[in-house]
């Protein structure tokens, strides 16, 4: 599979620059709500990592770490994966400069994090199909493809994982959540159509299919796999719409608040919001 030269490092740390790129986390994030957008992407305000963030960090590096052996044709033992969990937590929490109220609150996460993955390990199929890409950046032309229309600017993002299944790639996106349950599958469109249409500018085949795998922190943590089909004509005039109106937004400078369900886990509900006026 080929891939522009663009790391996650750089999709992770660059802020500003706003007609460099669209990606699923920035549609995400201005689909949520315009002003938290303009916060982190214009005024470029950052904020802490919390500690359950850290967690699905944590998860998503060690199921890499255990999908990228795959490729490589070694299957490493699950206590392999979370003994290498534990030894890197501490670089891990230093790199990402988490401060944990507590001592027991650490050993709380980082106890969940093992469990995460161990759970998720142990469901895993036998045969299940050899990994394409794993944490795989993408970069590709925001051509519409209904009309032809250059958007003049790339769409950007990393793609968990793909699968090589007989009828195509499977492209899966790993969660970490705390609570179960299939989720709407409009409220992961954009990401998914997203991802789509990045893996079919790198693949010489489309995807066969899309999957959510939620990573659940009960205190027995469960997994649920939830599979959507291919994305066709409709999802992608869908996406190329949202980003028409995102790109217009960014054009006049326009960054209203939008108050939802959403505000009760935004960053900037109780600091800047507040102050905002118009």
């Amino acid at each position: 599979m080929k891939n522009e030269p663009i790391t996650r490092d750089l999709l992770a740390e660059q802020r500003g620059g706003l007609w460099d790129y669209v990606s699923p986390s920035r549609l995400a994030l201005w689909l949520k709500c315009p002003l938290a957008f303009k916060f982190r992407y214009v005024d470029g305000v950052e904020t802490p990592m919390s500690p359950g963030m850290f967690v699905g960090r944590v998860v998503h590096s060690a199921l890499e770490n255990w999908y990228r052996h795959r490729q490589f044709g070694i299957r490493l033992e699950p206590d392999d994966v979370a003994r290498r969990l534990v030894e890197s937590w501490g670089s891990s929490l230093a790199c990402e400069r988490i401060a944990f109220e507590s001592c027991a609150e650490e050993e709380t996460s980082r106890k969940q994090s093992v469990d995460l993955v161990l759970a998720y390990l142990a469901q895993l199929p036998a045969d299940e199909a050899p990994p394409l890409a794993i944490e795989t950046a993408m970069k590709a032309p925001l051509v519409d493809p209904g009309t032809g229309e250059d958007l003049g600017v790339p769409l950007v993002g990393v793609i968990d994982l793909v699968l090589d299944e007989p009828d195509g790639g499977v492209i899966a996106d790993f969660k970490t959540t705390s609570r179960g349950g299939e989720p709407l599958e409009t409220a992961h469109e954009i990401q998914l159509s997203s991802y789509s249409y990045l893996y079919r500018h790198t693949s010489p085949r489309p995807e066969s299919a899309l999957e959510i795998r939620n990573l659940i922190k009960t205190k027995t943590p469960k997994i649920e796999t939830y599979r959507y089909g291919a994305r066709n004509d409709h999802h992608y005039r869908r996406l190329f719409a949202v980003v028409r109106a995102y790109l217009d937004d960014l054009d006049r400078g326009r960054f209203v608040f939008r108050p939802g369900l959403g505000c009760s886990m935004c960053d900037f509900r109780d600091t800047l919001c507040p102050s905002w006026d118009g």
